[in-house]
C-alpha cells in the first residue's frame, strides 16, 4: 500500500469520526418516530400475522388428548385410552370454564361441535369411572367418527393454515387442499366485489377530479381559493357525517329523486339508497379530494408557457394539451389514483350505511367476525389476504409505473 492510499484511508477515517455526532443527534432526533412506528404500526401488523394463523384453542384445553391421539393410526376410532384422556380433559376444561372456548375452535370446522361439547363436559362431570367410550358414544354417536378425532388431532399443532385457506376459500380435507363448495365460497367474491368497487371509485374521482385540478390551476386567485376552499371542505368534515348526508341524499324520497322528477328525467323515484350505484357515489364524493390534490400539485409545478409556446408554433389546443401538458401531470393522476384506490379497499362505514347486502366489501367482514361472531383468527386472516392484496397493487404500480412517477406534487 502506498503512502497516498495510506493518507486517503487516514483522511476517510477521519471524516467518518467527525460525522458520528451529527449522525447519533440525527438518530437521537429520529427515535421517537421510530419507536411511535413500531408500536404502532410495526407490532399490529405482526400480532394480525400471528392471530390468522394461531391455533392456541385445542392445545391448551386437551393436553392428555392430544398425547393419547399420537399412537392413533387415524384409519379406525380410536380406543379406549384417548376416550379416558378425552373425558380428564373435558373435566378440567368445566373446572376451568374453557370447554366452551374449545366447542367454538372446533365448530368452525364441523359444526354443531359446539354444542357436542359442551354437552359431554357436562356428562364427565358426572361420571367416576370407565368404560368412557361408551359413555361419549352413547351421548352422541358422531364421537365414533374418524373425522372428529382426525380435526382434533390436527388442531393440536401450534399453528393452523386453516383461517388463511378459508379466507380464499379452501379447506383442508384427508390431507389435501380443496376449493370450498357452494354457499359456503364466498371470500373470493367479497374480495373482487371490494377490488371492482374500489376500481370504480377510483376511475370517476379521476374523471371527475382532473378538469377540477385543471381549472384550479388557471382560474383567478380569488376564484381558486374559493374552489380550493370547497375541495378541502369535505377533509374537515367527519366521514360518518359525510355518510350519513348520502344516506339523506339518496333515499327514495330525498333531495336527489325530488330533482330528477322535478326535471322529468324519470318517470318514476329510483332506489339509490342500499345499492351499488349509491355506495360508489358516496365514497366517490368522499374521495375526490385525495384524488385532486396530487394532481393539483404537479400540475402547479408545470409552467403555463409551455402550452402558449405550443399554440404559437402551430400545434392545435387539444393536441398542445395531451401531447404536452398531460403527460407531465401523470406523476400527480398516479399517486392520487393509487391513494384513492387503497384507501377504497378498506372502506367500512360507508358501505354499511349506503350499500345492501350484496355491497359489503372485505372490511365490514372482517368487522362481523371481530365484533359479533368473535371469530379472531378468520377476521386476521382477511385482514392478511386486503394487506396482500393492497401491497400487490402498489408493487405492480411500482413496476409499471416507476417510483419517480409517482408524486404528491
Amino acid at each position: 500500500m502506498t503512502a497516498v492510499e495510506v493518507d486517503r484511508i487516514n483522511v476517510f477515517m477521519a471524516v467518518r469520526r467527525a460525522q458520528r455526532p451529527a449522525r447519533r443527534a440525527a438518530l437521537s432526533l429520529a427515535l421517537p418516530l421510530i419507536v411511535f412506528l413500531a408500536i404502532a404500526f410495526v407490532a399490529p401488523i405482526l400480532y394480525l400475522l400471528v392471530t390468522a394463523v394461531g391455533n392456541p384453542e385445542t392445545r391448551e384445553v386437551l393436553p392428555q388428548t392430544l398425547r393419547a391421539l399420537e399412537s392413533w393410526d387415524g384409519i379406525s376410532t380410536p380406543d379406549e385410552p384417548v376416550y379416558a384422556a378425552f373425558a380428564n380433559d373435558l373435566k378440567v376444561a368445566k373446572d376451568k370454564s374453557t370447554a366452551a372456548l374449545l366447542g367454538k375452535r372446533l365448530n368452525y370446522e364441523i359444526s354443531g361441535m359446539r354444542s357436542r361439547v359442551l354437552a359431554a363436559a357436562r356428562m364427565v362431570e358426572k361420571l367416576d369411572t370407565g368404560p368412557y367410550k361408551e359413555k361419549f358414544l352413547e351421548l352422541n354417536k358422531d364421537w365414533d367418527s374418524r373425522e372428529t378425532w382426525e380435526i382434533i388431532k390436527r388442531n393440536g399443532a401450534s399453528f393452523t393454515p386453516y383461517y388463511m385457506l378459508t379466507a380464499v376459500d379452501l379447506q383442508q380435507a384427508n390431507g389435501s387442499i380443496k376449493r370450498v363448495q357452494g354457499d359456503q365460497a364466498i371470500f373470493l367474491d367479497v374480495l373482487a366485489r371490494t377490488l371492482f368497487v374500489a376500481g370504480l371509485v377510483t376511475l370517476f374521482t379521476l374523471i371527475l377530479g382532473y378538469p377540477v385540478a385543471y381549472v384550479l390551476t388557471i382560474a383567478p386567485k380569488a376564484i381558486a381559493g374559493f374552489m380550493m376552499l370547497m375541495v378541502l371542505l369535505p377533509l374537515w368534515t367527519s366521514l360518518l357525517v359525510r355518510t350519513t348526508a348520502w344516506v339523506v341524499l339518496l333515499q327514495s324520497d330525498g333531495i336527489i329523486n325530488d330533482v330528477l322528477t322535478a326535471l322529468h328525467l324519470t318517470s318514476e323515484r329510483l332506489q339509490l339508497i342500499f345499492t351499488r350505484t349509491g355506495t360508489v357515489i358516496a365514497m366517490t364524493h368522499i374521495q375526490l379530494p385525495f384524488t385532486i390534490l396530487p394532481i393539483y400539485s404537479v400540475m402547479r409545478s408545470i409552467p403555463a408557457t409551455q402550452l402558449r409556446a405550443a399554440r404559437s408554433l402551430g400545434a392545435p389546443p387539444s393536441s398542445a394539451f395531451w401531447r404536452i401538458y398531460a403527460p407531465q401531470t401523470l406523476p400527480g393522476v398516479v399517486a392520487g389514483c393509487l391513494m384513492t384506490f387503497i384507501l377504497s379497499l378498506g372502506y367500512y362505514i360507508t358501505p354499511a350505511l349506503v350499500g345492501g347486502p350484496r355491497d359489503q366489501m372485505v372490511s365490514n367482514f372482517i368487522s362481523v367476525y371481530i365484533n359479533r361472531d368473535l371469530n379472531w383468527g378468520l377476521a386476521a386472516a382477511l385482514g392478511v389476504v386486503l394487506l396482500v392484496v393492497t401491497l400487490a397493487i402498489y408493487l405492480l404500480f411500482l413496476r409499471l409505473v416507476g417510483a419517480d412517477k409517482i408524486k404528491l406534487g
